[in-house]
């Protein structure tokens, strides 16, 4: 079975549209204009709503299903796409209360000597590490999720994807996962305001901006993890999608190693990129769950009303 005819053949379920607990009918999608089936927002509903066999507008959980309904009266007054944008807002500042929230946890662990105990030894160990040729490809590699690299990867990819598909959801995706990683970056530097190591174990060129969190190791796993998953969604095949998962955590792991072996962030500031990072793609990823749930409400509602007599 195809994927299309997967995605035909299974109705939207999120177990608060349909009150008498019925079965809907699946939405016809075809495609119109002789426009590719993978392409605009039916295509979306065909291609991406499927992981595997997950369908990713189930909610399972009454959180789930109370958040579609929330999702829904949105879809209702402003459209999909404006629903989108607003949920990604709102998960933001959400965002930013982790950010808010890492700092209090930051506190705790200095003064309780725990996590950030690690940080100096450390350093010392990535310092017995260093030679001229591998400084200067961790530097080059680090580089590719700086202020110019990853910018450069999320500005082209969103092009491919978005012209490819024909779809505005990878430019508000990965503009939204970017955007909202440089302003956590932003909020926990100015909260904590925390210096680097000292420049005689650095590795040059030097960084004079506060050190906590890590902006590249942030950087790397929401802008490669939201980059992964969008390609996921059109991969039909297991081994591929856990070669994209396997490669993107493989990325932001290595880019924050880097940041400690150069001497630009202590381990703690790595370590609360990977968690700060994390949450906000999980929060970028439901955003999308719950555009797709709004969007099969949309077309089917549409559906329905031209059959109608």
């Amino acid at each position: 079975m195809t994927r299309n005819e997967r995605g035909a053949g299974h109705g939207h379920r999120h177990g608060s549209s349909n009150a008498h607990g019925d079965q809907p009918r699946a939405t016809p999608l075809e495609s119109r204009g002789g426009q590719p089936s993978e392409q605009g927002p039916r295509g979306e509903l065909r291609e991406d709503r499927h992981i595997g066999s997950t369908d990713l507008t189930h909610w399972y959980t009454p959180l789930g299903r109370q958040t579609v309904r929330l999702a829904e009266r949105a879809n209702d007054r402003l459209g999909p796409n404006a629903t989108l944008i607003v949920t990604l807002v709102i998960g933001l500042i959400i965002a930013i209360a982790l950010s808010a929230a890492a700092v209090q946890v930051y506190d705790a662990v200095t003064d309780a000597d725990g996590v950030a105990g690690f940080d100096q030894p450390l350093l010392n160990f990535a310092i017995t590490l260093r030679s001229p040729w591998f400084d200067a490809i961790a530097t080059g590699y680090t580089d590719i999720a700086g202020p110019i690299g990853m910018p450069i990867v999320a500005v082209g990819t969103l092009l491919v994807l978005g012209i490819h598909r024909r779809s505005w959801t990878p430019v508000i995706l990965i503009v939204a996962a970017g955007g909202g990683s440089l302003l956590m970056t932003i909020a926990g530097k100015d909260f904590i305001g925390r210096v680097r190591p000292p420049l005689a174990d650095a590795v040059p060129p030097y960084e004079y901006s506060p050190s906590f969190p890590s902006g590249h190791t942030l950087n790397a796993v929401v802008v490669a993890g939201i980059i992964a998953y969008l390609l996921i969604l059109r991969q039909e095949r297991l081994r591929s999608r856990v070669l994209l998962i396997s490669a993107a955590v493989l990325f932001s792991l290595t880019i924050g190693l880097s940041r400690v072996f150069l001497g630009h962030h202590w381990f703690t500031d790595v370590l609360a990129g990977w968690i700060l990072g994390a949450a906000w793609l999980a929060l970028v990823i439901t955003a999308h769950r719950l555009y797709l749930t709004v969007r099969a409400d949309h077309e089917r509602a549409k559906a329905v009303a031209g059959s109608a007599p």
